[in-house]
Order: C-alpha cells, then sequence, then structure tokens
C-alpha cells in the first residue's frame, strides 16, 4: 500500500502536467500533430488511475472491492486508455465498418467510468448514467414524444468511445483543461500565501463595521468559491476560520453555517472565474468568454448585496458590533506585504477579456507570474516551497481527477441522447408544456434543476441541465444565454436546498447546528438566487443587454428591491418590524425588483412601491413616538 501512494501522486502530476503542455500548445511547439480526442483519452487513462489506486490515507470505503481490484482496474483503465489514444486517428474512419475494436475498449472503460463515478460522487449520480445508458438500448420502447430510434449495443457502445458527441466530447475536454488549469491556479496561489492574504485584507476591510466577521465571511467566500469551482471545498478550506469566528461575534452557529454556505455557493456565480463553468457555457453557447461573464456580472452581484444586507441587519438586529480595533490588520499593512497577490488575477482578466486568450493559456500565464511572485515575496509566515509547490500539484491532480470522471461521464450521456434522438423527444415535451404557459415551463425547469442537481457537483450540475433542460427553452425563445444562465443558478442552488443540500450540511458540521435548519436559513439568505432567473428571462437588461439606460435603470430598482425585501424577511430596518411591517417592506421590494421593460406594466409595478416605501419610512421616523417600538430598547433588539 506504501508503494502505491508515490505511484498514485505521480499519476495526480501527469493530469497537471498534461493539461498544462495541452493549453500552452507545447505539441505544436514540437511539430507534434495530436487529435485533441487522443489527449483527452490519455487524460481519462490517468485520471481511472488516479481514482482506482489505493493509498494509506484513503477511507476503507473507497475500496469497495479490496486494494487489488483498484490496482487492476486502474491498469486495465490506463492501458485501454493508452491505446485508444495512440489508435484514435486510426479508429475514426473505420468506426462503422470495424467497430469491434472500439466495443471492446468500451466493455472495458465503461464499467470503469461507472464505478469510478460512485467513487467520487455517489450513487445518485451513478444511477443516472447508468439509466441514461439502459434507455440507449431500450430508447425505443419509451412512451409517447419520448420515443427514440433503436440502436444495437456495438453501435452504441463504438459510438460512445469514438465519436466527438460521446465520451471523448465537450464535457471532457473543458474539464480535463479549463478545470485543471483553474484548480491549479487555486492552488498554487493558497500555498504562495495568496489565500492567507485575500482573507486578511477581507478583515481589514469589513471587521470594522458591525457584523464584520460575517461579512469577511462574505468577501472571502466569493472570491474562492469563484476559483476553486466547488462549494463544498469552499466551505470546507474557508469555513473553518469563518464560521467559528462569526460565532464568536454573536451570530448564532445556524446563522454563521447559513451564510457561509450561501457565500460560498454563490462565488460560482460571480465573474470572472465563476468556478470554471463560464468557460464550459461559453463553449456550449459557442459565443467568447467575456460575454458570459458580463451577463453574469449583475446578478451575481444583486446576490452579494443581498448576502450583505442581511448580515448587516442581522448584526444591526442582534446587538453584534465591529471587531475591536485592535484585532484587525491594517489595510495598508496587508496591501504593502501581500499586494503583489492582485497581480496574477490582473494578469488573469487581461489575457481574457483584453487579448481573448483561450482560457486555459491565459491562467496558465496567471499561475507562472504567481510562482515567480510567490518565489520572490511571502506573505506572513506563509512561503512558497518546491515541497508547497509539488503537494499543491498532487493536490490538484487529485481532486480535478473527480471533476475530469464527471465530465466524460456527462459526454457519455450526451451521446446517449444523440445517437437515440431522445434529447429532441425530451425537448418537444417540455416546450408543449411551455406552449400553454411559459411561466409554467420555466418553473418545471427550475424544479427539475433543483432535483437533478440535488447532491451533484458543480460542473456535473450544469452539463446534465444544458443537455436536458435548456433545449426546451431555447425552442420557446429564450436567448440561448438566458437559458442556460437559468438552469445554471437553479443547478447551483440545489446544493443549499434541502433535503440534499451538501454546501449546507459541510457549513452545519463545522457550525455545530442542526443541518435542514441551515439548509433553510441558506435558501432564505439565497433567495435572489430563487427569483432573478425568472427576471433576466423576461428583462434582458438584467444580463447587460439591450439599451445602457435601460440597464441603469434595471440595476438601480433591483438594489432598493433587494435591500427593501432582505429587510423584510429579516424584520429590521432602524428598528425590530412587526409584522405587517415586514409584509409592506417585501411587497414594496418586489414591485421594484421587477425590471420595467419586464412586462407591458412594468413601470407602474415600479411606481406602485413607491407608496408603501413612503408608510415604511414614516412609521420608521414615528418609532420613537410608538411604546414599545424604541430602536434604543436592548431588549427589542436582542429579540
Amino acid at each position: 500500500m506504501h508503494l502505491m501512494t508515490p505511484i498514485k501522486n505521480t499519476v495526480a502530476v501527469l493530469i497537471i502536467a498534461g493539461a498544462v503542455v495541452w493549453a500552452l500548445d507545447i505539441l505544436q511547439l514540437l511539430a507534434l500533430s495530436v487529435y485533441k480526442e487522443q489527449y483527452m483519452s490519455f487524460a481519462l487513462g490517468l485520471t481511472l488511475a488516479a481514482i482506482y489506486l489505493p493509498a494509506e490515507t484513503e477511507p476503507q470505503t473507497d475500496r469497495t472491492f479490496g486494494w487489488w481490484f483498484g490496482v487492476v482496474a486502474a491498469i486495465a483503465g490506463f492501458v485501454t486508455c493508452g491505446y485508444l489514444a495512440v489508435m484514435y486517428p486510426v479508429l475514426l474512419p473505420t468506426m462503422i465498418i470495424k467497430p469491434m475494436p472500439a466495443v471492446i475498449c468500451g466493455a472495458i472503460l465503461i464499467p470503469l467510468m461507472v464505478e469510478a463515478l460512485r467513487r467520487v460522487a455517489g450513487l445518485t449520480l451513478c444511477l443516472i448514467l447508468v439509466a441514461f445508458l439502459f434507455m440507449g438500448l431500450f430508447a425505443h420502447y419509451l412512451p409517447g414524444l419520448l420515443e427514440g430510434r433503436q440502436v444495437r449495443p456495438g453501435r452504441l457502445i463504438s459510438y460512445l468511445m469514438i465519436d466527438p458527441n460521446g465520451i471523448l466530447g465537450l464535457p471532457l475536454l473543458v474539464t480535463s483543461t479549463i478545470v485543471v488549469s483553474f484548480v491549479l491556479f487555486g492552488n498554487i496561489l493558497n500555498v504562495a500565501g495568496g489565500g492567507a492574504f485575500f482573507t486578511d485584507l477581507s478583515l481589514a476591510a469589513m471587521g470594522r463595521f458591525r457584523g464584520g466577521t460575517a461579512k469577511i465571511a462574505i468577501a472571502a467566500s466569493a472570491l474562492f468559491g469563484s476559483v476553486s469551482g466547488s462549494a463544498v471545498a469552499n466551505v470546507a478550506s474557508t469555513g473553518v476560520i469563518t464560521i467559528p469566528m462569526m460565532k464568536k461575534s454573536g451570530y448564532s452557529p445556524s446563522d454563521a453555517s447559513a451564510i457561509e454556505a450561501s457565500a460560498s455557493t454563490g462565488g460560482q456565480l460571480l465573474p470572472p472565474v465563476m468556478g470554471a463553468v463560464a468557460f464550459l457555457m461559453a463553449e456550449f453557447l459557442n459565443v467568447p468568454y467575456a460575454e458570459v461573464a458580463l451577463a453574469a456580472l449583475i446578478p451575481g452581484l444583486l446576490y452579494y448585496t443581498c448576502l450583505f444586507i442581511q448580515a448587516d441587519l442581522l448584526a444591526a438586529r442582534n446587538g453584534i458590533t465591529a471587531l475591536k480595533s485592535a484585532d484587525l490588520p491594517r489595510a495598508m499593512r496587508v496591501l504593502a506585504k501581500g499586494g503583489h497577490y492582485i497581480i496574477p488575477f490582473a494578469v488573469l482578466v487581461t489575457g481574457l477579456f483584453k487579448y481573448n486568450l483561450e482560457a486555459e493559456r491565459a491562467v496558465a500565464y496567471a499561475t507562472a507570474v504567481t510562482l515567480f511572485l510567490g518565489a520572490l515575496r511571502s506573505y506572513g509566515p506563509t512561503r512558497l516551497t518546491l515541497r508547497g509547490v509539488f503537494h499543491a500539484v498532487v493536490s490538484g491532480g487529485r481532486t480535478v481527477a473527480d471533476i475530469i470522471i464527471i465530465g466524460a461521464c456527462a459526454g457519455a450521456i450526451i451521446g446517449v441522447l444523440n445517437i437515440t434522438a431522445v434529447s429532441f423527444g425530451l425537448t418537444l415535451q417540455l416546450v408543449s408544456i411551455g406552449e400553454s404557459s411559459l411561466i409554467l415551463l420555466l418553473i418545471t425547469a427550475a424544479i427539475l434543476s433543483i432535483i437533478m442537481g440535488m447532491g451533484l457537483p458543480t460542473l456535473g450540475v450544469y452539463l446534465l441541465l444544458a443537455t436536458l433542460t435548456a433545449p426546451s427553452l431555447v425552442e420557446l425563445g429564450l436567448t440561448p444565454i438566458s437559458a442556460h444562465m437559468f438552469i445554471f443558478f437553479f443547478g447551483m442552488m440545489s446544493l443549499i436546498t434541502p433535503p440534499i443540500a451538501v454546501a449546507a450540511f459541510a457549513a452545519a458540521n463545522i457550525g455545530g447546528a442542526p443541518p435542514m435548519k441551515v439548509g433553510w436559513k441558506a435558501v432564505q439568505f439565497s433567495w435572489p438566487a430563487f427569483v432573478l432567473p425568472f427576471l433576466f428571462v423576461y428583462s434582458p437588461s438584467l444580463l447587460m443587454m439591450g439599451d445602457p439606460w435601460r440597464i441603469v435603470v434595471a440595476v438601480a430598482t433591483a438594489v432598493l428591491g433587494v435591500a427593501l425585501i432582505s429587510s423584510g424577511l429579516v424584520g429590521y430596518a432602524s428598528r425590530r418590524l412587526l409584522g405587517w411591517e415586514r409584509m409592506i417592506a417585501v411587497l414594496a421590494g418586489a414591485c421594484f425588483l421587477l425590471p420595467d421593460d419586464a412586462t407591458t406594466y412594468g413601470i407602474w409595478i415600479n411606481l406602485a412601491g413607491l407608496p408603501l416605501v413612503a408608510v415604511i419610512a414614516l412609521r420608521l421616523v414615528l418609532a420613537r413616538d410608538i411604546p414599545g417600538l424604541d430602536p434604543d430598547d436592548t431588549t427589542i433588539n436582542a429579540t
């Protein structure tokens, strides 16, 4: 077993090295012509080896069939994928007339992929994959519009293994290149001291305000959640610091855990990185990455504006004060010691937006800059060493192995839908719902997105929904980007929505709070993510599309709406709100949240919110004259 660990570490390093070589076009520089499918086969072989090879640090539950099975499976997977990588130029043109080599490869690899998926993503996604594979064989028995064409087993397997629309398709390409590159960037930045720098910077910026600990958690989790690509991983990494800090300042365990879960999940909705999903979305839509990032900007900012407002109001309601100045780092001192860690992000954004570089190439440059700066200058006790870099690479390789296998399995699902034509039937079925009512279709799609996304990693959520749900929305007239943003938002919210709210449950475990209570509180804190998708479907202005003046007005009214609804949900403004006042605040916020171009009567709905705001404002002004509503009453503030 001790021998397996260094081998497994070597495989993890090779996964990272392969992605770097591909990102920087080193093969082309060496005058080597390689199909992208050959590279993906190589990456898939290494991934299967990384998942199956046993190590002494793994729990026994990961060795279901014993260590010997892991070794055999790793060798079988790597050798088969190696054969596929070498022979792909020969197998592709002969896929139909001589399918047997591809069938043999598939007979070995597909079962290995199913078991690997079970190990890394759990039983739910594994069962979904198995169900789709069986559907590929029996699609012609499906009822009504869902009926697909009959496909022989050999034809199905060879198609999945060789065709660019199967396992070796877009999801595997993105996960094995872009996602790998971003995970490496995040790991290198962390071991170089960037993680400590950004945490201290958040502490210096937010600690002097009431509820500063929660605001620190929100800012830090937003940053790392965007880069990490995993809400659960972000909760686990930042939550161990932020949740105890919030509890110590006065937030309840459930509130602290819910805030961390909401902030970590929302990071993947926030440009510029968006957990690498933005780049996958750009590939699906065949649009520049910048277009996706700009579309996500306003919804992402509104989401975090809401979190900040709710954290502030909770602090005011519960009497949570600012941190002591003596406990806070000085912002200028933090910037002086670690400001160089901002440069890699500047390189990344410049490469993406100004020079239109491929995402994997831009982040490779950012990683190289991080390594250079980390070697020159450290931050605090954290110093970049060769050992630290090695551990960052190994950790990154092991992490991305889980993501790559999900991408490969998503490709298998897409392949089944394509070859059986069931995707067209599913689209027609959903379109038939939408023909009677678009809002009914949107609600149906939202519920399906949450259900199908429960328990799945970020990329798995989006890949599944982009294949099954988004086409029907586009068919009914939604712009492709609004359709994909819609299902992405709801897919992400599945991570904090009970009963299977994995990000919320991870935070609850750290905070020592009831998991279900944390899940429902996280839903409350994250309410904009459940509302905004419906709004930007009807109002493209919230996606930075259309007239600039209309965009400005939509953002301004949306911010006011978010503030009012948040105040109503928390039950506090300048004092504790009564029940009916909370209802009026929520109603007024709903009036302002609706963009004026969403409906014919949008402007009148906005104006209807003005008298409601006036009522709330008048009540707050007169609060001191109403018995029992003194804003300085500590009993009320502590309620």
